[in-house]
């Protein structure tokens, strides 16, 4: 595990996220992403992903969403081919519904599933939505136990919908995180605005952009629009 590692680069040649959002994601950090239904949490885990492997990190994926048939044609139909980086032992990604439609007949928490081997093996681990699998303990033991796996050498990214989970806990772990990105849609003259807002981002390796408008374009992936938000 690469503790002496300062940072993650994420950036890609298709889109300027990596210049407004800080050039890396810190290593040993917590990140939170925060949002309801719709507003781009699986977009941003989907893009860290393509950009952090395109970098040589090593990246593990867990969604309890899609399928990882599912997943792969959803990111390949926005121009993240990832199944050759599946290949070459950079990527790996998980589903709570395997490869076709059964969903696990035993669901784990998140600390069970961050036991898992293969994302112990990870660099970062994003799970996707975390919110799903947060364990009925306290959150001082929780913030603990994830501080442990952080402090090993990876970054943990967790997708988060604040309607899924205690706003008190929730609060806890914004509070506790090294990067709090929480996504945000309005209607402005009759158009949907997404909006990327970085609520903290501590440890940043080049300057950070507080609000990101942004949009997805088929074959062309996450793209940074700079006239939604100035």
């Amino acid at each position: 595990m690469p503790d002496n590692v300062d940072n993650f680069d994420f950036s890609v040649i298709q889109d300027s996220l990596g210049q407004s959002l800080g050039t890396a994601i810190p290593n040993r950090a917590l990140v939170i992403v925060s949002g309801g239904i719709g507003s781009g949490k699986s977009i941003i885990g989907q893009r860290m992903s393509f950009g952090m492997t395109a970098n040589d990190i090593k990246v593990s994926l867990v969604t309890t969403e899609l399928t990882t048939r599912g997943w792969l044609e959803q990111v390949a139909s926005i121009g993240y081919f990832m199944e050759k980086r599946i290949d070459d032992g950079d990527f790996h990604l998980m589903s709570s519904f395997g490869v076709i439609a059964e969903q696990a007949e035993d669901p784990v928490d998140l600390l069970e599933l961050l036991e898992s081997p293969a994302l112990k093996e990870a660099e970062v681990v994003i799970i996707d939505r975390a919110s799903q699998m947060i364990p009925a303990i306290e959150g001082p033991v929780l913030l603990s136990m994830l501080r442990q796996y952080t402090a090993q050498g990876r970054t943990l990214f967790l997708m988060i919908d604040p309607e899924e989970m205690d706003s008190k806990l929730l609060r806890e772990l914004k509070n506790s995180a090294e990067v709090v990105l929480d996504m945000m849609t309005s209607v402005v003259g009759g158009q949907l605005v997404r909006t990327l807002c970085v609520t903290r981002f501590l440890r940043a390796a080049g300057p950070v952009t507080e609000r990101i408008g942004w949009k997805v374009m088929p074959e062309m992936g996450f793209i940074v629009d700079i006239t939604a938000v100035a």
